[in-house]
């Protein structure tokens, strides 16, 4: 099929992009820096998921629900007692407040300033080198996907009949739900169950796996889980969803657990149980272009589809489904896209970073223990518990730890982990190491400011290094001194 295209003989622009989520922005960024003419297509809103029902909105939410948190520890802090008075219509009117102070960052008027040409509209790809928008052909070289992704519904009989929340539509809710259940363990129904308890609903988080953070080490599953059972959640793992269903004016979930079946009551019903990719409806199936079992495109090394100029990045290519990777994914196809007849790039996913914006943070880049016991890959572990540390002390957050995995007798690192406040700030010296090639002795090296929260990285280096202690040449320089004293 793709050979019965026939290639025009010039294009009206260099670049299509489809989607104006991280991945879109990016792309069509560097086509404008680089002085490529560039059309951005958005169907919704500039600013993607990300900006609008994404990253922006529930770390607003979370930050207000950690000031509520925080007032109820007064004891821990020397105050008798610290009163929070709070409509939730207000906290969530912050929230949209905070979009739209962000919202100009992504506007269509900062990107016609650099350059790009933006269009509101619905894509169709019609050729490899022809995408249609509001009746209008566009001709052009090359063509991104960057269409991002929705949440997922699972099949659950009865599900449809909840009038069930999403991380899309969750926003426009204004008044606290009194019974929420969280239908999923991962990062995001994790982060948006600990919110919503810390307002006053009675949250019971359903996760049909062993533990929620499925993807994280089980010492950092359970750190969570205590957590949140100290913040009023009910944490349900091992329980699958069987049905939905709505008796007596009730709203009832039925879930399997241990052989039996368990009935929980509840209000208001928030899906978080993964994302799909948005694949369909833009004409790639009259293309041929395929997609994975993942439901993401099927792209090379070099983010091409089976047309070398149509390209994919960001949620609809995965392989990770973060705002960053998708801005990382899009600096090279962007280059390939403009440049690849001259010299393509491979993407590089061999230092992906992420964090789970939880009370305690999880904070991971390269390998843990599970993954790596899986891969069959040798480690060493340094672990420092920053209860030690004097500024976590000073804070009151002397909760959590650093692990780092590092190669057998050698000081290069292979993963970090760390679950504590602002973990996804300490990790970037983690993430800076592996990138540069920067082991466990440089970063005991570096001075770290007295006292911060980033000195439980040079202790964790630390302990590395008395495990690596030369026992030997300390043996020598024992009798050296005794020596000297006689």
């Amino acid at each position: 099929m793709k050979d019965n295209y026939k290639k025009p003989k010039s294009f009206d622009r260099n670049l299509t992009v489809i989607g104006a989520g991280s991945a879109g922005l990016v792309s069509a960024y560097i086509a404008a820096a680089v002085k490529a003419r560039v059309t951005l297509i958005e169907k919704h809103r500039m600013g993607g998921d990300c900006l609008n029902t994404g990253c922006v909105p529930s770390k607003a939410l979370i930050r207000s629900a950690k000031i509520l948190a925080q007032s109820k520890r007064a004891g821990e802090f020397g105050f008798k007692s610290i009163t929070v008075d709070f409509d939730f219509a207000d906290v969530m009117r912050r929230v949209h407040r905070v979009i739209e102070t962000i919202e100009p960052h992504d506007s269509i008027e900062r990107y016609t300033d650099l350059g790009v040409e933006c269009i509101q509209g619905e894509a169709r790809i019609t050729s490899p080198y022809t995408v249609e928008v509001n009746g209008q052909t566009l001709s052009t070289r090359s063509i991104i996907i960057a269409t991002g992704a929705r949440p997922f519904i699972p099949p659950i009989p009865g599900i449809e009949e909840m009038e069930y929340l999403t991380s899309d539509n969750l926003w426009q809710l204004t008044e606290l739900p009194r019974r929420l259940v969280v239908l999923g363990g991962g990062p995001i129904g994790s982060e948006l169950a600990q919110c919503f308890a810390r307002f006053g609903s009675t949250v019971s988080q359903i996760e049909m796996l062993p533990r929620i953070l499925i993807r994280e080490d089980p010492d950092v599953s359970e750190r969570l889980e205590n957590q949140f059972q100290k913040d009023g959640v009910t944490v349900l793992t091992a329980h699958r969803a069987l049905s939905f269903q709505k008796r007596g004016g009730q709203k009832i979930v039925v879930c399997e657990h241990d052989g039996e079946e368990v009935e929980i009551e509840f209000d208001a019903l928030l899906v978080a149980v993964g994302r799909k990719p948005n694949t369909e409806g833009f004409g790639l199936e009259d293309l041929g272009i395929a997609t994975l079992k993942s439901g993401t495109i099927r792209t090379n090394d070099y983010l091409q589809t089976i047309y070398p100029n149509i390209l994919a990045c960001g949620d609809v290519a995965g392989p990770y489904q973060f705002t960053h990777t998708a801005a990382h994914q899009a600096w090279y196809a962007a280059v390939n896209a403009l440049f690849g007849n001259f010299k393509k790039f491979r993407v590089d996913y061999s230092v992906i970073p992420w964090a789970t914006f939880t009370e305690p943070e999880v904070a991971r880049v390269g390998l843990n223990e599970t993954e790596a016991t899986e891969k069959g890959i040798a480690y060493e572990v340094s672990h420092y518990g920053i209860d030690d540390l004097d500024r976590a002390i000073a804070d009151e957050e002397a909760e959590g730890f650093v692990k780092v995995l590092t190669v057998p007798g050698k000081d290069r690192v292979l993963g970090a982990t760390i679950v504590g406040d602002h973990a996804g700030e300490l990790i970037t010296e983690y993430i800076s190491a592996m990138r540069h090639g920067l082991g466990m002795n440089k970063i005991l090296g570096t001075i770290h400011i007295y006292p911060t929260l980033s000195e439980a990285n040079k202790f964790t280096a630390g302990v590395w290094k008395k495990a690596h202690a030369p026992e030997k040449l300390l043996r020598m320089l024992e009798w050296f001194h005794q020596f000297q004293r006689r």
